[in-house]
């Protein structure tokens, strides 16, 4: 992977982004889990910047946000969300970047995949920590309870990288 100045500026702020929207959103007493805003930048990193810097903004944001605010508390949440988001990153920026395929089927694709990722690390972290594992729980807040982020992400995603493409705004982003 060639590293640019300007790139790493770039997924800098989507990092910044991926810390400020979550605690403004906690500040405020939005619901995270409902409107997911540690996902937007690290899906809009991956549509704009590639698989590469998305996967690595996916990892560094919720790690980061565990660290520096508590939320989501690291075991077995964090951990989960790095999987997770890290899974977003890599698979949109494939997807939509490298592979050209649309971008709402990029999109759906990755919250997929990385929901199954999810599924997987809280089973496997909640069984290995003596705690049960609740199928409907987790399909529940993860397919059900995050429905108004979920159409967020499937209406602003897209027309920001959209604008972005179609304006002097893309050039500004790709350098």
């Amino acid at each position: 992977m060639r590293v640019k100045t300007s790139e790493m500026v770039k997924a800098s702020l989507f990092l910044a982004l991926g810390l400020i929207f979550p605690y403004i959103f906690h500040l405020t007493g939005m619901a995270g889990p409902i409107f997911l805003p540690m996902h937007i930048p690290v899906l809009l990193c991956a549509c704009i910047l590639g698989a590469e810097y998305g996967l690595i903004i996916g990892v560094i944001t919720p790690f980061l946000n565990s660290v520096l605010t508590g939320m989501p508390p690291i075991y077995p949440t964090g951990i989960s969300m790095v999987l997770e988001l890290a899974t977003y990153g890599f698979v949109a920026g494939v997807l939509y970047k490298k592979k050209n395929i649309n971008i709402f089927i990029s999109l759906i694709l990755s919250m997929i995949l990385g929901r199954f990722v999810s599924g997987a690390a809280n089973y496997i972290l909640l069984t290995v920590g003596g705690k049960g594992f609740v199928l409907k729980m987790f399909l529940t807040s993860s397919f059900v309870t995050a429905v108004p982020g979920i159409i967020i992400q499937l209406i602003m995603i897209p027309i920001i990288v959209k604008v972005l493409e179609n304006t002097k705004g893309m050039k500004t982003i790709n350098g």
